[in-house]
């Protein structure tokens, strides 16, 4: 419950929200701008004519019930779209209100993050089997390989059959690629958002401490949100945002929250790219090499990679300004090797 008014307030897309189950029948898709604080910051410095932040897509779906994996509610067509995401922002009800419907009947996060995570181990189960019944046959010729693989796939099935999610199956790298070839739904990585209502937005409550629990066991993250307060967030310009956060007592609103949670559960960074004509914010994968990073903003980049003429984010603050960092010795010269780092500030040299 709150999924919708959630990826309203996100991507002012206009998707129905309504107090009723599956609301959502086909996917709605928003293009979310990222906000940094420090892409402000540079484009005020640089005076440049043109501001562009990252982005995400968020795909807002139909929501998921007990046998989806048999193609029950909506199921089918939510593990459909679910398998072309990168991440799982699963939206779970932490407040009670007798005139808002509860699929299940009653207020209970556990239970309701027990259901999602079932459903995709059922469908998980499906895809293995199927690819156990391939291998067998494909071993009977003894290539090496694709017995290392029904190994691998074998010993998964015990897993998921435990009601253990993928994403918490050991591999070694030998067996990863046939882990990877399965592109299964519950190793994906998951966010939980905990609609609480206005009272609980500061402090939570004891269903978001369940929420909490239930999110240690494979670290992931979670963020609170009041799907009412944002609808209400999403129609006020800037100012008004800010006057209203401080009212709240809040820092800032459930996109801001959100998308950091999103980029740390990905392993994304932001790295910036400042002049006269734009200044821009770029997503790469933490980790990233200069000539992969590059390439995210034109593939000549990465192919005639030469150097990354780079400065941290404070310290060409500091400065003020491209020359002043120059002209205080401070602009690294980075070659092929260097892993670039949140909030640096790159020029790329290349040969066309």
């Amino acid at each position: 419950m709150g999924k919708s008014t959630l990826f309203n307030a996100l991507s002012d897309a206009g998707a129905d929200a309504a107090n009723f189950p599956f609301c959502t029948i086909d996917p709605n898709i928003g293009i979310v701008p990222v906000p940094d604080e420090r892409l402000d910051t540079l484009h005020e410095l640089v005076e440049s004519k043109q501001k562009t932040p990252a982005s995400v897509e968020f795909v807002d779906i139909a929501g998921l019930v007990k046998g989806a994996s048999e193609g029950k509610g909506k199921g089918n067509a939510f593990l459909s779209h679910i398998r072309e995401v990168d991440l799982i922002v699963h939206v779970v009800r932490c407040f009670d209100d007798p005139n808002v419907i509860h699929v299940e009947g009653s207020v209970n996060p556990e239970r309701d993050i027990r259901i999602i995570e079932d459903e995709l181990i059922l469908k998980d189960l499906e895809t293995v089997e199927k690819r156990i019944d391939s291998l067998q046959s494909q071993a009977k010729s003894g290539d090496k390989d694709i017995i290392k693989q029904l190994e691998v796939v074998e010993r998964l099935k015990d897993h998921l059959e435990e009601s253990k999610a993928a994403r918490s199956f050991t591999i070694d790298k030998e067996g990863k690629k046939a882990f990877n070839d399965l592109f299964l739904l519950s190793a994906k990585p998951v966010l939980f958002a905990c609609n609480v209502s206005e009272d609980d937005l500061d402090s939570g409550n004891e269903w978001v401490e369940t929420v909490r629990e239930i999110a240690r066991i494979h670290e992931d993250e979670v963020v609170m949100f009041c799907a009412k307060i944002e609808a209400e967030i999403a129609e006020l310009d800037e100012d008004e945002k800010q006057a209203f956060f401080e009212e709240m007592g809040i820092e800032s609103g459930g996109l801001s929250r959100l998308i950091r949670a999103a980029y740390k559960e990905l392993g994304l960074i932001t790295y910036f790219t400042a002049g006269p004509k734009e200044s821009r914010a770029w997503t790469v994968r933490k980790g990233s090499k200069a000539p992969e990073a590059a390439g995210v903003i034109h593939t000549d980049f990465e192919r005639g990679f030469i150097r990354a003429e780079t400065v941290s984010y404070p310290v060409y603050v500091e400065l003020g300004s491209e020359k002043a960092v120059r002209d205080a010795g401070k602009m690294r010269q980075e070659g092929k090797d260097y892993i670039v780092q949140d909030g640096d500030v790159i020029l790329f040299r290349f040969n066309v």
